[in-house]
This record gives structure tokens, sequence and C-alpha cells, in this order.
């Protein structure tokens, strides 16, 4: 379902997305409402990928009293 949302801009923001939204060939509604879902969208991915990041164990890089790895032996490609 659509919402209706009333929302005021700098006008300079305002002249900005009426250009784009031109060049787009849609709406200034549409424009802002593909912008925010975006967003949305992005910050969600970003949350559950931290999730998944904090949800697994740490890895040792080495054994007490050994010498860390090189940097080399960690990034290999």
């Amino acid at each position: 379902a659509m919402k209706n949302v009333t929302i005021t801009l700098d006008e300079k923001v305002a002249k900005w997305a009426r250009i784009r939204a031109a060049e787009l060939d849609t709406s200034v509604s549409r424009l802002l409402g593909d912008l925010l879902r975006e967003k949305m969208l992005e910050e969600r991915a970003y949350e559950a990928a931290m999730e998944k990041f904090l949800s697994v164990d740490p890895v040792k890089l080495k054994k007490p009293g050994a010498g860390y790895p090189r940097r080399d032996k960690l990034h290999a490609r």
C-alpha cells in the first residue's frame, strides 16, 4: 500500500529533484520513494551482514607464545 507524505525541501534541492526526475522520466515523488527504498535496503543488508559477521566466533591468528603470521600469508591471493 502506498502512503502519502508531505515533505519540505530547500529550493535548490527541490530544483535538483525536479530536474533529475525529468531526466529519468519519472516524478519527484517516485524519485524520492525509490531513493529512500534503496537506502532502506542498503541499511538492512549492512545490518544483516554485520549480524552475520558478529555471530561467528573469532579466529585466533597465533598460538600462545608464537609470533603472528606474516601479512602476505594472511592476505594470500
